[in-house]
Parts: structure tokens; sequence; C-alpha cells
């Protein structure tokens, strides 16, 4: 193989910006889109010049031509889509939050394990080209030993009852848009968390508004993270070491400027600018190791998806919402 061809599940706005980005890639085109509506995957082919437009999931899954799907459906229906895929042999690339349970996420993963087929969630934080350089600053010992996470990431959001944020059956609230963000960034910084403590408010239908959580680990280091569907934030990270600390300017979650602080220097600000959307880099990371035969990305491996998911359970357990996961069977 030496070229990917990709589909779309779920032609929405986050899906539309992330197909632009192709145009970066040479070795991946996307060839097919679906949705549960014909007329949505017909106006979508025929914007971002896809030549396949399939008027259910199970058309694309069963699709001969198509080796990776691009999962950007609303959360619970990850779940039957993703195991239909790798049943398939289908490649996927799944959109955060990944599922919303992590008994849904486990499944997946050992799905794909049964399966040998590359899986990955769209986690894309990971790969903008400022956080490489954050996470080989502190590989390097740039700030000392690494020992806290500190950021927040909110939005001023439609606060219509009706809208999907509110929606508990296509898993609305801040927790699985917003929360998997800071959540994920301190994992990758200090690793899985030993103890998880959740505050927060519910809307009258179950999903959570906003919340403050304390991340903890045996040896003392913290992440204290801040989400919310009400308050517009900076969405600023800070990463604090005995040697000093670095900021994650806004929005942290696809960056572009770093700004390392030794302690006794001068501030040190490191720009690395993503290319297109800053979607290509997630794509390439997939591309890559559907095209090597890799099962897994070294760089957002199944096992941190695990990890964050179980953080978002004991979250969503902390503030009684109970998250709605949708069905193990595809059903069209």
């Amino acid at each position: 193989m030496t070229n990917v061809r990709w589909g779309v599940v779920g032609p929405g706005r986050i899906a539309a910006k992330v197909v632009r980005d192709f145009v970066h890639m040479p070795d991946a085109e996307v060839v097919a889109v679906a949705s549960r509506s014909a007329e949505r995957a017909l106006a979508f082919a025929d914007a971002n010049g896809i030549e396949r437009a399939h008027d259910s999931y199970r058309a694309i899954v069963d699709d001969p031509d198509v080796d990776a799907l691009y999962i950007a459906t609303p959360h619970p229906q990850h779940r039957a889509v993703a195991l239909a895929a790798l049943k398939a042999g289908k490649a996927l690339l799944v959109e955060k939050a990944f599922t919303v349970t992590p008994a849904a996420t486990r499944e997946i993963a050992a799905a794909a394990a049964d399966a040998g087929v590359f899986v990955m969630e769209a986690m894309w934080t990971r790969f903008q080209p400022a956080i490489v350089r954050l996470r080989e600053l502190l590989a390097d010992g740039a700030i000392g030993e690494v020992r806290g996470v500190q950021g927040e990431l909110g939005v001023n959001a439609p606060t219509d009852p009706h809208d999907r944020f509110y929606n508990p059956a296509v898993g609305g609230g801040a927790l699985f848009d917003l929360t998997v963000y800071p959540v994920s960034f301190a994992q990758m910084v200090l690793g899985t968390p030993d103890s998880v403590a959740a505050h927060g408010v519910l809307a009258p239908s179950g999903v959570d508004i906003e919340e403050a959580v304390l991340l903890g680990w045996s040896d003392g280091r913290t992440a204290s993270l801040f989400t919310s569907l009400r308050c517009a934030t900076p969405g600023q990270m800070r990463v604090f070491g005995t040697d000093g600390w670095i900021d994650v300017l806004p929005r942290f979650h696809h960056p572009d400027t770093i700004v390392l602080h030794r302690t006794g220097r001068e501030p040190e600000e490191i720009t690395r600018p993503h290319t297109g959307g800053g979607y290509v880099h997630e794509l390439r990371e997939v591309t890559d190791g559907v095209l090597a035969g890799r099962t897994e990305s070294a760089v957002m491996p199944l096992a941190d998806t695990i990890a964050v998911q179980d953080v978002l359970g004991a979250v969503a357990d902390q503030l009684g919402m109970q998250p709605q996961e949708g069905p193990v069977e595809l059903d069209g």
C-alpha cells in the first residue's frame, strides 16, 4: 500500500475542517463520506470534492475501497461504528472523547488488538508542533522535575436547553467536549493519576455544565483543571517544575507558542506554527501508521486513551452524571 483511502463518518463542522487538511497529505485521500441522511452526505461530498456519498454508516464500513475511517459522529455513536469497522478491517481515527464510558473504550481497544488494526483517538493536541517541542523540553529536564499542571478551558456556549450541549443522548455536557482536553494534557505530562476529585454543576438534563477536577499522584504531583460551558476562559496551561515552568499559550489544545521560564533566566518564547488547520499532524500519524503496518500510535496509544476515559468516568460518577453509551451493533 502506498496510498491510504479515507472515509468520513459523520459530515459535521469538525469533519469539514479535517477534510480540508488532506491537501497536505500526498499519500492519503478522502474517497467517501457517510451520513444517515443521504442529503447531508451528498452535500458534504459536493462541497469537498469527495467521489462517493453513502446514506448509512454500514455502507461505508462495507465499502471495499476505503482503508481508514475518521469517525466524527456524536460521542455515543462511536462505539457501534468502530466495532463494525474493526470487523471489516478498517483503520480508525476516532474523535475525542473516544466514547462516553470507560467500558466501551476498553471494548474497542480489545477489538482493535484482536483485529490487528490501527486505531487512535483524534487528540490533535499531542501532535501540534508546539506541544511536540514542549514534550522535548520536559524530557530534557528544562524545568527540572515536573510537579504539577494547572489549566482551564471554557466557552460561553448556547444556553438553549434543547441544544446538543445539554442532550445526554448525544454525549452532551462539558466533560466529553472540553474536559477531555485538559485531562489528556495532564495525563500526557504526568502519566496516569492515582486519584480523581471533582466538583461541578449539572444541567436539569443531567449533563455537566462546568467542573473543577483535581488529579493526584502517589508521589504528591497534582493537576488542577477547570472547564465550563458557561464561562469563556483563555484556555491556557502551565506546567510547573522544580527549576521553572512552561506556559502553553491560548488555546492550549492547539497552540502555536509556548513560553519557557527557567528559574533565574529571562523567559524564552518558542513558536512552532501548525500546518493547515492543525489536523494534518494527526492525519499524518495515522496514515504513516497504516502504511507501516503498525496497530497503534506511540504518541497517542490506546492505553493513554483508556486512562483518560477512566478519569472522565470517575468525574461523571462524582458529579452524578449517567452517560448514555451507544449500542454495540451498528443498525444503519
